[in-house]
């Protein structure tokens, strides 16, 4: 990409005004325009032979084809990167977690009537989602192999804006706090994961065993398009896979997804541990945040966990994950020819916060390894 040039994007939804709203958004980033925006699939088949966007985002549910049977003819056809964007529906949340299946690169909420600090945040994660995919290596249908690095430049940077820290949420670690920490016999396995996640995720669990030590994961996802990502590893999984709840306890064989647009913590009760859900300020960017999930568990597991970060695009988990080893964790990265987005783990590696960097289908035996 030539410096300074603008992602170009192609919206399609049946609804003139979700259109509207959505090209504004988009728009108003200095670094990304919409070229084309139509109704339907088949207006984006006769834009295609015209002129190929760098992003497509695509709604998910549509009158004459809804957007999983266009994003599969469009990935064996003219293949590039696609988000898709769905209502806060039980239907549309899992046709699209079907359609990060066969192809697609991300997840955003349609716009509605709401605050403007929600809209605000809206856009912040529009805005990053649309950078991640103008670089992502999406999924192809050739035997659902990842698609060849990019070798384009990366996408021009946006306008800087305020990043809060897991400061927000959580107080920093001292040497003293977690020098103390006891040494427990049940472990913690700490994931976070963003643009390729759904799938790098999936592929991690499903190589753990029933008995394998707890785990807790921030997917970047929105509000309640989390229930039904757990619910779906749920179903493919060996281990037991839910959305977590204020409460929860953190045992073997369980896997506790942060809620969208809700941090989770991790807390411990003399040898339980167990997870908190908050409210709170986007923190790197995004809620649920990464760095302070991981912020929590050296806070109150040190050595006792092990971290893992996975594909994504940005620096969420880079600070946190450097904490945890301070406080005696034991960290792996998912390297950059298996990621989406080698973003999120190469700030981590970057950090010093990292032990070991691997394959993503090589961490989940490393992880017992280590902690066994």
């Amino acid at each position: 990409m030539v410096l300074g040039r603008k992602i170009s994007v192609m919206v399609v939804d049946d609804s003139a005004t979700a259109r509207r709203i959505l090209a504004d958004i988009i728009n108003r980033s200095p670094d990304m325009e919409v070229t084309a925006a139509v109704s339907d699939p088949y207006e984006a088949v006769a834009e295609l032979k015209k002129s190929t966007p760098q992003v497509m985002v695509l709604d998910v549910q549509m009158p004459r084809m809804d957007g999983i049977t266009f994003l599969k003819k469009l990935m064996q056809q003219h293949p590039l990167p696609v988000v898709m964007c769905s209502s806060f529906t039980a239907k549309g949340s899992s046709i699209s977690l079907q359609c990060l299946e066969n192809g697609a690169v991300d997840i955003i909420a349609k716009p509605k009537v709401a605050t403007k600090s929600d809209m605000e945040e809206l856009e912040t994660h529009i805005h990053d989602t649309v950078r991640s995919a103008a670089i992502a290596r999406f999924r192809q249908r050739d035997g659902g192999k990842l698609s060849p690095a990019a070798k384009q430049a990366q996408p021009v940077e946006a306008r800087p804006q305020a990043k809060l820290s897991a400061n927000e949420v959580l107080p920093p670690p001292s040497l003293i706090s977690i020098k103390n920490i006891p040494t427990t016999p049940d472990k913690i396995l700490a994931v976070g994961a963003s643009t390729g996640g759904t799938d790098a995720i999936r592929v991690f669990l499903q190589k753990l065993p029933t008995d394998c030590p707890g785990i807790v994961m921030v997917q970047h996802m929105p509000e309640h398009f989390t229930e039904s990502f757990a619910n779906r590893l749920d179903e493919t999984c060996p281990i037991t896979v839910k959305e977590a709840k204020n409460g929860d306890t953190i045992q073997k064989g369980l896997a506790l997804l942060a809620p969208g647009s809700h941090h989770m913590v991790v807390k411990r009760s003399g040898m339980r541990y167990f997870v908190e859900v908050r409210e709170g300020p986007l923190v790197s960017r995004h809620r649920p945040s990464v760095d302070v999930l991981f912020r929590s568990v050296a806070l109150s597991a040190g050595r006792n966990a092990a971290g893992v970060i996975l594909t994504g695009m940005g620096d969420d988990g880079a600070t946190g994950m450097k904490e945890m080893r301070e406080a005696g964790a034991y960290n792996f990265a998912q390297n950059a020819e298996t990621c989406v987005v080698f973003g999120m783990p190469n700030e981590a590696i970057k950090a010093g916060a990292v032990h070991e960097t691997l394959p993503l289908e090589k961490i989940a035996d490393a992880c017992l390894r280590r902690l066994q």
